[in-house]
């Protein structure tokens, strides 16, 4: 009997001790593999949230402090970018602690809470909040004593205030740290609606008071006059970004990266662009801030309207026609090709538009000549691999992409596939070796151009897609 009871105890004791052997190996294989299977996908895939500082599209191009500093990283480790947006944080949390993406591209500050189910990066920058309230109409005609006297200056003065704030940010855990901290309630609510959110219904008059970072609340300022962020609520607060507890490795690459580039030139140039730069209120209010207008170009209706024909996604032609014009009308290239769809002269006599022809007929003309083009690629049954094919013979004709697909069937290779594919042979048409293979008609191609062509194309796309409805 003595003998079973010490039996089942040291089977018991083996089979705890194998189940903590096994956490910590699967711990240990996290923190070795995360930046090896990063790589091994050929992308970083990155969480961000989409306002008039992180990430938004202006004038057709992805821009912002946070998409910026992430092209550098991806850049660095020769990576690819795949950025996905959200602006709720509870979404965000939940979408890096899943694995869905590799990195929270953010200003999240650094707190004991948040510590325990992310770790940090080397900060990117640092700033204090600060509360962002209305000023009186009647501001221009007071005095100096005068205007300070009708806003908050004491943080003891927000106690009985309403103050909006976005939900589970270190906002709301500081204010109500402060409420603690003067003894008195302050009535925060918590909303899903972001930060430059707020700030806007601040100045609209429809809540009286919110929280922002300052650098934000700053950039704000300069294009709604009439609210004031002088009044701090914090101290100042580093600002980071996150990744799985456990990434070790790639929280050290990230780290590693983050201390040296902060010290360039570079980093302080895309800083100051974003944070420092008056022409923020120019970008905001114009008609091609896509985050305010859901606009593109000056061009989108016409766009929108010939994209049915040809069933593509509107935003997908207006990415080809920023790729080939950047939506200047005027604009010729070196070889002759002309207008917002860079028409070389022998097809634009074919399909009836010259130099002279308007806007919209010569939209309608790249339509019909993209069509014509898809067809030609009929028996690719993938219509996202139809699209590639069709984007490629757009810019370099169709011959040299039969030519390559030409290539990648004798060499093994999908002929139907884009992408690592029929996309190395075009590139290899630049090769004597290739160009003078008997199945190649149309001889030598600089393939390299039509490569980054479909890429740029497709990838700003997707920005694209991420930030217009």
């Amino acid at each position: 009997m003595k003998e079973s009871i010490i039996k089942i105890i040291l089977l018991i004791f083996l089979f705890l001790s194998s189940g903590i052997y096994f956490e910590k190996t699967q711990d240990m294989q996290i923190t070795i593999d995360d930046l090896d299977i990063i790589k091994d996908k050929g992308k970083i895939v990155v969480l961000t949230d989409f306002n008039s500082t992180s990430y938004f599209i202006y004038r057709g191009q992805p821009m912002g402090y946070q998409y910026e500093l992430l092209q550098e990283l991806a850049d660095h480790f020769g990576l690819g970018l795949e950025v996905i947006v959200s602006n709720d944080l509870n979404n965000s949390f939940d979408k890096l602690e899943s694995g869905e993406v590799d990195l929270i591209a953010a200003n999240l500050t650094i707190t004991k809470q948040r510590k325990k189910i992310m770790d940090f990066t080397t900060p990117h920058s640092k700033t204090r909040q600060v509360l962002v309230q209305r000023k009186p109409d009647n501001w221009e005609s007071l005095d100096k004593k005068s205007r300070e006297s009708v806003l908050i200056r004491d943080q003891l003065d927000l106690a009985g205030k309403t103050v909006y704030v976005q939900a589970n940010s270190s906002h709301a855990f500081r204010l109500k740290n402060l409420s603690d901290e003067i003894g008195e309630n302050i009535n925060i609510i918590e909303t899903k609606e972001e930060v430059e959110q707020l700030i806007s219904l601040v100045a609209s008059g429809e809540i009286d008071y919110a929280v922002s970072d300052e650098n934000v609340a700053q950039v704000n300022q300069s294009y709604y006059q009439n609210i004031d962020v002088e009044t701090p609520v914090s101290f100042h607060q580093n600002l980071a970004w996150a990744v799985r507890n456990n990434s070790g490795k790639l929280l050290t690459e990230i780290n590693n990266w983050l201390e040296q580039f902060k010290n360039t030139r570079q980093y302080k140039l895309i800083y100051a662009k974003y944070f420092q730069n008056n022409r923020s209120a120019n970008i905001v209010e114009s008609d091609y801030y896509a985050l305010a207008s859901g606009r593109i170009s000056a061009y989108d209706e016409y766009i929108k309207k010939y994209s049915e024909e040809i069933g593509w996604d509107w935003k997908l032609i207006a990415s080809l026609m920023y790729q080939e014009s950047r939506f200047q009308p005027n604009v010729r290239s070196w070889a002759g090709a002309f207008g917002l769809m860079q028409f070389m002269p022998a097809t634009a006599s074919r399909f009836g538009i010259s130099p002279n022809s308007s806007n919209e007929q010569q939209i309608r003309a790249g339509v019909k000549f993209l069509m014509w083009l898809e067809q030609k690629f009929d028996n690719i049954e993938d219509r996202d691999e139809k699209i590639k094919f069709t984007l490629a013979a757009y810019n370099v004709g169709l011959g040299h992409i039969i030519d390559a697909r030409n290539l990648a069937e004798k060499n093994g290779s999908n002929p139907d596939i884009w992408d690592n594919s029929v996309d190395n042979y075009l590139l290899s048409k630049s090769d004597p070796e290739f160009y003078n293979d008997p199945v190649v008609k149309y001889g030598y191609c600089r393939g390299k151009e039509t490569y980054a062509y479909v890429r740029d194309i497709m990838e700003r796309y997707e920005h694209y897609r991420n930030l217009i409805d």
